[in-house]
């Protein structure tokens, strides 16, 4: 699919996530699968999608990343999950690699009022290096 943008064509960025069987066979029943998730960088906003959940931010939102990785299953398999500590959202898809967002504004995305806002994204991305590489090249303009 592509946008217009000011007469010109955007292609999004797509990255898809990393399931592994373990994962995946939990996620089934939630509508979690990898025709139904996503990461997509589009029109200078980050879109995720990850079943019936969704999160979007401008990409200016998107201030810093690392790479992490080594999940705990119980804590990160089937829907989304939020971190306790510090209301970070995980989409995770497997336990061992993810690229961990920090925002300037938080942003909803667990629950539908859009009351609980999170000011960290971690995505299961098969990529983390890559949409890391992208992130950055879309900061560069």
């Amino acid at each position: 699919m592509r946008a217009t943008c000011e007469g010109e064509e955007v292609t999004p960025t797509r990255f898809d996530f990393a399931f592994t069987r373990p994962y995946r066979l939990v996620a089934l029943p939630l509508g979690i699968t990898p025709r139904t998730t996503s990461v997509r960088l589009v029109d200078e906003r980050l879109e995720v999608r990850f079943g019936p959940w969704s999160l979007r931010t401008p990409l200016a939102n998107v201030t810093g990343w690392e790479e992490t990785g080594d999940f705990a299953f119980l804590k990160t398999v089937g829907p989304p999950h939020l971190s306790f500590s510090d209301r970070g959202i995980t989409f995770a898809t497997n336990g061992d690699r993810a690229l961990c967002l920090q925002l300037a504004t938080p942003v909803p995305g667990i629950e539908p009022t859009g009351r609980l806002r999170h000011p960290g994204v971690t995505l299961t991305v098969a990529d983390p290096t890559a949409l890391a590489a992208a992130l950055a090249a879309a900061r560069a303009g």
